[in-house]
């Protein structure tokens, strides 16, 4: 096996926890936060396609899902943040402005970022992964430890949209 198939696998496996999240859920659930100071799914899988888009793009010199394509992510989630918002260290306030009426957006822009994520690895070669993406770390970044990051941290964000939709799964009425 190669190392981009098991970064497929990886990111294929996003995919399917994303949707595993989100399904079934109304939109209160979805927009629910189980204390003011807590993330909510919406919040947690639009961070983690976010971060997922920024990042691929960036690496492989590409232009974001989120504004550069035909469905205009960004237009059609409205969302009150500047165009190149990942969530990243956002507060309460920044998360509460996260919200969506349609689960359908969250996994259509999560599908289309796996997408494009999905070429760009299929395209991957062993010299690629060290390719250097970052000099501003000590050592540099290269791709491979680049992709790594990226699955790493949308592995936790997802793990943590499925355990708040557990929550308030589990809440009573």
């Amino acid at each position: 096996m190669h190392a981009k198939d098991i970064l497929i696998d990886g990111f294929n496996r996003i995919q399917e926890e994303v949707h595993a999240a989100v399904e079934g859920l109304d939109t209160d659930a979805l927009n629910a936060r189980p204390t003011p100071a807590t993330n909510s799914v919406t919040w947690l899988v639009w961070h983690l396609t976010r971060v997922q888009d920024d990042h691929i793009a960036d690496a492989f010199d590409l232009d974001q899902v989120w504004w550069g394509q035909a469905d205009n992510w960004e237009k059609r989630f409205g969302l009150d943040l500047p165009r190149h918002d990942t969530g990243y260290g956002h507060g309460p306030a920044k998360v509460a402005k996260v919200r969506v009426a349609d689960p359908g957006l969250l996994t259509g822009y999560h599908d289309a970022v796996h997408e494009q994520s999905h070429k760009a690895l299929r395209a991957l070669t062993a010299a690629d992964l060290e390719r250097v993406v970052d000099v501003r770390w000590d050592p540099p970044v290269t791709l491979g430890v680049r992709l790594v990051s990226v699955l790493s941290d949308d592995l936790q964000h997802v793990g943590q949209a499925a355990y708040v939709r557990g929550l308030l799964q589990s809440a009573p009425a």
